[in-house]
C-alpha cells in the first residue's frame, strides 16, 4: 500500500515563511555545507569527531553555549587518530576526556560505545568512510542518502536512525535525511502532521522513513531541502544565540 501525502497550499506557505523567519548564521552554515558543499572535510578525524559528538547528543542538550557546544569547539580537538592510537585503554581516554569537560552524564556508557566503534573502524580499515565517498560528489540520490544512513544506524553502536542521520548532516554529506529529534517532532506536532509523533514510535526504521517521507514531500512542494527545515526548526529553540563562532561544524 502507499501512502499519499495530502499537503495544501497554506503547509507550503507555512515553511517558506517559518525558514524565512529563522534565517541565522547556523542556517546560513547549513546551506554553504550542505547543499552548496563548501568547506567540507571528510577524513577520519572528522568522522571520529562525529561519532562522538553523536554519541553524546542522544538524549542531551546541545545548543550553542552549552558543555557539549563547548566540548566539540575544541582546538585541537582531542579525539584524534593521533591521540588514539597513542593510547592502550581509548575507553578510559575517552571517559576521562569528557569528564575533564564536565561532560559526565552516561559517562561509562558513550566511552565505551566509542571504543567499540573505533576499534570496529580499525579492524575494518575505515570501510565506512568508503560508504561516505559516495555522497561526496553531490549528486546523490535521496535513496542512496536512506541506504547509506540505514547502514550507519545498524553498524555503529549506540547509534539508530536519528543519530546516524545527525552524523551524516553533520559532516556536510544529506540534504534529504535529517535526524528528526524532540526539536522536530514538536514542531510536526504543532504544524499538524497527520500522526501523532514520538522518540519511542521512531527508533522503528520502517516509522522513521514513513515520517521521513512526510517530511521530503512537503520540502519537496516548499522547494526547500530537508536539511534546510532541520536546521532552522534546531536553531529556533535557542532564541538567536547562534552565530559565526559558536557553530561547531
Amino acid at each position: 500500500m502507499n501512502i499519499n501525502w495530502t499537503i495544501t497550499e497554506f503547509d507550503i506557505q507555512r515553511v517558506k515563511d517559518f525558514v524565512n523567519d529563522h534565517q541565522n548564521p547556523f542556517v546560513e552554515s547549513r546551506i554553504s555545507r550542505n547543499v552548496n558543499r563548501l568547506n567540507i572535510q571528510v577524513d577520519r578525524n572528522s568522522i571520529l569527531k562525529g561519532i562522538i559528538m553523536c554519541l553524546l547528543t542522544t538524549q542531551q542538550r546541545s545548543g550553542p553555549n552549552t558543555p557539549i557546544g563547548n566540548f566539540l569547539r575544541l582546538n585541537p580537538f582531542p579525539l584524534t587518530t593521533e591521540t588514539l592510537t597513542a593510547k592502550n585503554d581509548t575507553e578510559n581516554f575517552v571517559k576521562q576526556t569528557l569528564l575533564q569537560n564536565g561532560l559526565n552524564r552516561y559517562i561509562n556508557r558513550i566511552p565505551k560505545f566509542f571504543a567499540a566503534n573505533y576499534t570496529y573502524l580499525v579492524s575494518t580499515n575505515w570501510q565506512l568512510f568508503n560508504n561516505l565517498e559516495i555522497t561526496l560528489n553531490g549528486q546523490v540520490e535521496q535513496e542512496i542518502e536512506r541506504e547509506i544512513a540505514d547502514i550507519i544506524a545498524t553498524t555503529l553502536k549506540g547509534f539508530g536512525p536519528k543519530q546516524a542521520r545527525n552524523f551524516l548532516q553533520a559532516l556536510g554529506l544529506t540534504k534529504f535525511e535529517i535526524p528528526i529529534d524532540s526539536r522536530i517532532t514538536n514542531w510536526l506536532n504543532d504544524f499538524g502532521f497527520p500522526v501523532t509523533l514520538s522518540p519511542t514510535a521512531l527508533q522503528d526504521t520502517g516509522y522513521y522513513h514513513f515520517v521521513s517521507d512526510g517530511i521530503q514531500e512537503l520540502c519537496k512542494r516548499a522547494n526547500i531541502f530537508p536539511c534546510i527545515l532541520d536546521a532552522a526548526i534546531f536553531s529556533s529553540f535557542d532564541n538567536g544565540q547562534w552565530n559565526q563562532e559558536n557553530i561547531v561544524y
